[in-house]
């Protein structure tokens, strides 16, 4: 049996490439536990967590699972410092940043002995999470939800422009879902790939189930950038994204936006299953997923994929 090793599951010490991204209202211990079971790398989402409900995922997360697991950190938290300390404290080995300045906390990180990755969406900032000490980088491309880049750089762009810049790992995101498209990423420098969509649809994410149904049931063009002025994320067309789109079109300032996103927005949408008034954010690569299934399987039939593709080039 051949054991699959590079710089990223030798980095992370997991068996496959394959990693969970962490989503807000969706990446819980249930979640993150399931695929490291599975021999990729599960993510705690701690964007929509105050940092007592994060203490208690990350110990769930430890007893339902031996294997290395991480906590995603998005730096425009407002408790971020807590959160910090917390992950600290429960020695949890693996931390993904986002949406934020990579020197804010990295070196701190570090120096608790925890491998740090930060999300980017351009070479530019790649090369600013390599100088604050990152041990590798998330290149997340134009076609990913949650928190995206204004450049609106695709990820077959992308992937091999951040490649070129920096000599850590690249892990590459957005617009992946299958087998193939891991392979595609693979070719173009990425040394893993982070998966948030498909993941989404899994048993074990704690969305709720409109919102997997509404996932699943999306078709091309029926997602869009959004909400650029403020932290661009891509969402799923609903009444909620007319009136966004509604604003931008009449110019509206950051002021206007922020009013008109509110509170618990996404929440409303994502977790409580307001198809309506809720922020619901998700990838293009909804469009080529049709059923909700075990996080395990969904790790396995990309990984499967990948490697029967993998050899058939090599007939």
């Amino acid at each position: 049996m051949n054991v699959f090793s590079n710089e990223i599951t030798r980095l992370f010490n997991i068996e496959k490439p394959i990693i969970q991204a962490g989503m807000i209202w969706a990446s819980g211990w249930q979640l993150a536990s399931a695929v490291s079971n599975a021999g990729g790398l599960g993510i705690i989402g701690s964007g929509s967590m105050y940092p007592n409900v994060l203490k208690e995922h990350i110990i769930k997360c430890k007893a339902a699972t031996d294997k290395p697991f991480a906590v995603n950190v998005p730096l425009l938290y407002p408790n971020i410092e807590e959160h910090i300390q917390i992950i600290i404290e429960n020695k949890v080995p693996i931390v993904f940043t986002s949406a934020g300045n990579p020197k804010s906390f990295t070196s701190i990180l570090k120096a608790a002995g925890i491998k740090v990755v930060h999300v980017v969406s351009s070479s530019k900032f790649a090369q600013k999470a390599e100088a604050a000490g990152c041990d590798a980088v998330v290149a997340e491309g134009f076609e990913a939800g949650g928190h995206n880049g204004r450049e609106e750089t695709t990820s077959f762009v992308l992937i091999p422009a951040v490649k070129e810049k920096i000599s850590i790992p690249v892990i590459a995101a957005g617009g992946i879902a299958t087998g193939r498209q891991m392979l595609a990423a693979m070719i173009l420098g990425a040394s893993a790939v982070q998966i948030g969509s498909r993941f989404i649809v899994s048993d074990e994410a704690s969305c709720h189930i409109n919102f997997k149904n509404a996932v699943i049931s999306a078709g091309e063009g029926d997602t869009e950038l959004s909400l650029k002025k403020l932290t661009p994320v891509r969402l799923l067309k609903n009444k909620f994204y007319d009136e966004v789109k509604s604003a931008e079109n009449q110019n509206a300032s950051v002021e206007e936006l922020s009013t008109l996103l509110g509170r618990g927005r996404a929440k409303k949408g994502m977790f409580e299953g307001d198809l309506e008034e809720g922020e619901l954010e998700i990838g293009q690569a909804c469009t080529q997923l049709n059923k909700i299934q075990p996080a395990a399987e969904i790790v396995n039939e990309i990984w499967g994929e990948y490697n029967a593709l993998l050899r058939s080039f090599h007939k």
